[in-house]
This record gives structure tokens, C-alpha cells and sequence, in this order.
């Protein structure tokens, strides 16, 4: 689907290229990872393994020379080797301009934040466009990492080209400053713990690694412990998530986050990777105020933070689901029937895609009831100002950043909880593929299916295979059974009619509709069982007379039972 997209500055030119880890040195994308369980993966020990992948340490940084010096200094005593390294400071227009000390790696260079802009979002931006390794490590300008931090992460990247690598971070008392020469040579004797006297870590991200075996367990929701201070992530998979959103001053690690889960990430916190930020957050500081700025942007971007979107009827930039009707060989009527309905549900954060060539509606001379294509014209009139359909010649590969996506026959109709339900029923049990089936064609099941966009992505990694767009069958279909999961349901238990049997819209609300339906069914799903049970008691009944009969009878016996035959007959 059509969405607006971050401005990403141009890379700079300027600093010495790092060098090609050569044939075979990308990560393999055959690393197979149900959910979030990254822990079919063994990477290596720290110190007994080999490194080829490059690495480019990006720091985000305003008027912050002091702290920036000592985060240097901890990175010129890694165990991750030099030539594989750069560091890239984004200076967001420090006033002095920001320098490279003496004290720092040998390939770190400082690129500007373009003129006119500013923020942690066009920082983070400009660096990872001027960074050239393979992978991108973000630090946060008050950190100090021990001295196998960034080689902990790495060996995750070597296993998994998809792996969002979170390091571990202690936070010391505000106030506390070593000089940069005191952590150089902590740092490089393994010692940069002995450099504070007391730390602690955030308490909510030690909670959710408890109840989630280290995100393991943490499926759709383990981006929400990405944060900007020490993570790092593939070149390429952030390209794909389309880099961070410029134009969040906060908030904006949250996002690219949220994006990276629906290109296919998992999230990896790494124990070993430790560090200490000097200081406490801002978050810890002022969470309150943090959260109330930050959930006014994100409500916008991130579908699944539902609490965010309580209004019943608004309309939001990210839907949680686009509906993709093909109207192409479909009557008016039937199109009309699918998208209607789709718009009318209990899901209000949803977008419909129309797929057909319209391109070809041009404005010249044509008969207005004669046209060949009058069907098409008319479903662009019906549609051409509604700001939650878009028209488009073929569907996109991914939904994405919109997690699900259905596809909906034309002429099959939505109940008004419908979609609600079968998003309910994939996010409850994780699936990445719902299939609806309808009915039987000449083609074998006509079905809808709703997919999960993550699941197409990552699948589409692991296979090498494009993502299909909304297709049916083949490799990629197969790797998200096997990664995530698909399960089949029946277009009557989840209230899907065609357009003929399908109530009309007017009337009582979309959430009245949806009750009625869903306790009609159940209703009626309740009397198949009460009658099943009561031919039961009938079967059993028989049973216990037949038996009663073929057993020897005693004078009080014959008695019984010829009182129970005059019983039945009185």
C-alpha cells in the first residue's frame, strides 16, 4: 500500500571506505526462526571465532563533546577488529561543531546533519546514510561499552542476515564521569565494570525479558524493547524497513522498531553485550512526559499499540489491516458489496486497495451507459474521494507497515465483525496466513486469505524467494507455515456471506450488527450441540435398555422392568 515515506538525506562522500568482507561474506538468510525463538541459533563464544562482516558504529550527538569523548574511548578498546570497524558521528548541529579527539578509533569521521534540519531522527538518518559496513550499530553519544560489546553483537549478525541485536545496559548515578583515559584503559583491560561504583539496570525492560524467556516468547511484540543507545541491524534490512522516520525528534527508535518486525526481524538481547549509560534516561527521568509527547506521534505509526487508538471512527496514517479487492472482470454491485463492508466493520483502522487498470479511465469522449469499462468508472466514482481506498494497476509485495493484510474476492462480503475476529484469531495464536474458504470454482477453493506481513518478509529472507504480493501457494507460502504458522477457517463461522445473502449496511451500528451476528452464530453453533447431545442420551437410553433386557432376571428384576414397560405405555 501507498504510504509516505521517510526523507532520507544523501550519504556524504567524505572518510576512508571500509574494506569488502569479500565473496560469501553477507549473512545467510537460511537461518530458520519460529517467532521471535532465536534460540535455535548457537553463536559462537566471545574471543574463538572469526569475524569478516564490517560494521558501522553511528552515534547521534548535540552539544555533547565531553560525553562523546569518553564513548570514543571505550570504542578504540574493542576486541572487534579495527579494520572491520568505522564510527560515523552525526553531529545535529552542535554549536561548537563537534571533533574527532585523539583519543578515538582510527576510521571515525563526523558527518552534519543537513542544514535546516535537526532531531534524533535526521541524526540517526544521516548516519546510517554515510555508513558503510555491512551492519549498522547505533550508540548514543552518554554510553560506555565493555570492551566485547560490539563483537557480542556481531556474532549474532554472522548467523542471521534479519537479527536485531539489543545490547545489555546498566544505567550509573547521574553525576558519575570517568576520564576518557580512565576508560580506554578500563575498557581495554576488560575491567570498564570496576569504573562505577554502583549501577542499575531499567527495571520495565528487566520485567519483560523475565515474562518473555529473554523475548523468546515475546512473538509480534518484541520490538518494544528497541531502543536507539545499543542496537544494531543489518544494511540491508534497514533499507528495507525504509530507515528511520526523520521526522520523530523522539520516539523515533520505537518506530524503526516497530518497521523492522514487518521486514522480518527478530530481536536478539544479548546478555554479553554489556554496557553503562552515564546517567539516568530521560525516559526514567520524566516518563510521564516522555510518553504523553511520544504516544501523540506513534498512536499515528504503529497499529498495534491498540490502546493508543480508542476513538471508534478515526482515521489513522498506518491502518491495522488493508483489504485488497480486485475489481477487475467484477460488476459494480459486487465490488461496491466487498468494499462497503470492509469499511463499515468493527476494524475502523483499515484501507482498502482497489486493483485494476486505471490508468486506462481516461477523461476523452465516451459513451457515459456504452462504456466497455463503465463498471470500472463507476466503482472510481463511487470511490475517488474516499481517503481510506486507493486504486493501484497490481498489488505491493508487502503491507507493510500496515501488519495485515486480506484479500477479498469481489462479491464476497464482510460481516461487520469479520475481520475484527480473523485479526483477533492470528494475533491470539500467531499465525502469519489465514485461509477463508469460501466455496469451490473451477480453479479448486476460492478463499480469502489474511496474511501477516512479517511473516511474508521474513519468509521471503529465509527462501531468497520475492515477496509475492499477495499470491497463492509456493516456497514462500510454505516457509510461513513452517515459521509461523497458517490455519484454515470456514467463511460461516466467521460470518463472510456473498454479496446476495449479506444484510444491507443502513440500520443499527457497525458494533450492533457484529453482536447480532456473532451471537446468532453462536446461537445456533449451541443448538447443533444440544441436539447432538440430546440423539446421544437417546443412543445411550436404547443401549440401557437392551442390556437390561439380555440380563438374567431375578423375581424383584421382572418386577422392575415390567413397571417400566407399563410406564412407557400408561
Amino acid at each position: 500500500m501507498a504510504l509516505p515515506q521517510p526523507a532520507h538525506p544523501s550519504p556524504p562522500g567524505a572518510g576512508s571506505p571500509l574494506p569488502s568482507a569479500g565473496p560469501g561474506a553477507r549473512p545467510s538468510p537460511e537461518a530458520r526462526i519460529r517467532h521471535n525463538d532465536y534460540g535455535t541459533l548457537r553463536p559462537a563464544a566471545l574471543g574463538d571465532w572469526r569475524p569478516r562482516l564490517t560494521v558501522s558504529v553511528v552515534i547521534p550527538a548535540h552539544n555533547c563533546q565531553d560525553a562523546l569523548e569518553r564513548t570514543l574511548a571505550g570504542l578504540a578498546a574493542q576486541s572487534y577488529p579495527a579494520h572491520l570497524t568505522e564510527v560515523v558521528v552525526a553531529d545535529d548541529g552542535s554549536s561548537p561543531a563537534l571533533h574527532v579527539p585523539g583519543l578515538a578509533p582510527a576510521n571515525t569521521r563526523i558527518v552534519r546533519v543537513p542544514d535546516g534540519r535537526w532531531g534524533r531522527g535526521w541524526a540517526r538518518q544521516t548516519g546510517a546514510s554515510a555508513a558503510r559496513g555491512d551492519i549498522v550499530h547505533w550508540v548514543d553519544s552518554d554510553m560506555i561499552l565493555d570492551r566485547e560489546h560490539i563483537e557480542a553483537h556481531m556474532r549474532w549478525h554472522h548467523l542471521a542476515s534479519y537479527a536485531v541485536v539489543l545490547g545489555d545496559i546498566l544505567f550509573t548515578p547521574d553525576g558519575t564521569a570517568p576520564t576518557p583515559q580512565e576508560v580506554f584503559a578500563a575498557t581495554g583491560a576488560g575491567a570498564a565494570a570496576e569504573l562505577f561504583a554502583e549501577t542499575a539496570p531499567h527495571a520495565y525492560r528487566v520485567d519483560v525479558l523475565a515474562e518473555t524467556r529473554q523475548l523468546r516468547d515475546a512473538g509480534a511484540n518484541a520490538y518494544r524493547l528497541h531502543s536507539g543507545a545499543t542496537t544494531s541491524v543489518s544494511a540491508a534490512l534497514l533499507r528495507a524497513a525504509g530507515g528511520l522516520n526523520t521526522a520523530l525528534t523522539m520516539g523515533e527508535d520505537t518506530d524503526l522498531g516497530y518497521r523492522l518486525a514487518q521486514a522480518g526481524a527478530v530481536f536478539v538481547p544479548d546478555a554479553e553485550a554489556r554496557s553503562w549509560h552515564l546517567g539516568s534516561s530521560t525516559v526514567m527521568r520524566r516518563e510521564k512526559e516522555v510518553h504523553r509527547h511520544n504516544w501523540s506521534l506513534l498512536s499515528d505509526l504503529i497499529p498495534n499499540l491498540r490502546w493508543l487508538r480508542a476513538h471508534p471512527r478515526r482515521t489513522w496514517l498506518v491502518p491495522y489491516a488493508e483489504v485488497v479487492v480486485d475489481a477487475c472482470d467484477a460488476s459494480y454491485e459486487d465490488v461496491r458489496a466487498s468494499v462497503d463492508a470492509a469499511l463499515g466493520g468493527t476494524l475502523a483502522d483499515v484501507a482498502v486497495t482497489l486493483l485494476g487498470p486505471w490508468h486506462d479511465l481516461t477523461e476523452e469522449r465516451h459513451p457515459s451507459l456504452d462504456d466497455p469499462m463503465i463498471d470500472l468508472r463507476l466503482v472510481h466514482n463511487l470511490y475517488a474521494h474516499e481517503p481510506r481506498v486507493s486504486f493501484a494497476a497490481e498489488v505491493s509485495p508487502t503491507s507493510a507497515p500496515a501488519p495485515f493484510r486480506l484479500t477479498c474476492p469481489a462479491g464476497w462480503v464482510l460481516g461487520a465483525g469479520s475481520l475484527a475476529e480473523l485479526v483477533r484469531l492470528a494475533e491470539r495464536d500467531g499465525h502469519g496466513l489465514l485461509y477463508v474458504a469460501l466455496g469451490e470454482n473451477a480453479d479448486g477453493v476460492e478463499t480469502m486469505r489474511l496474511e501477516r506481513a512479517a511473516a511474508f518478509a521474513r519468509a521471503s529472507l529465509v527462501t531468497g524467494e520475492p515477496a509475492p504480493g499477495a499470491g497463492h501457494g509456493g516456497p514462500v507460502d510454505a516457509a510461513v507455515h513452517e515459521l509461523f504458522g497458517s490455519f484454515w477457517v470456514s467463511a460461516e463461522e466467521f460470518g463472510v456471506t456473498t454479496a446476495a445473502e449479506a444484510e444491507p449496511l443502513a440500520g443499527d451500528p457497525a458494533k450492533w450488527r457484529a453482536s447480532a451476528a456473532k451471537w446468532r452464530r453462536e446461537a445456533e453453533s449451541r443448538q447443533r450441540e444440544v441436539e447432538s447431545l440430546r440423539a446421544e442420551a437417546e443412543r445411550l437410553r436404547a443401549e440401557i435398555d437392551r442390556l437390561e433386557g439380555e440380563r438374567p432376571r431375578g423375581h424383584l428384576r421382572g418386577l422392575i422392568a415390567t413397571a417400566r414397560r407399563q410406564g412407557k405405555t400408561g
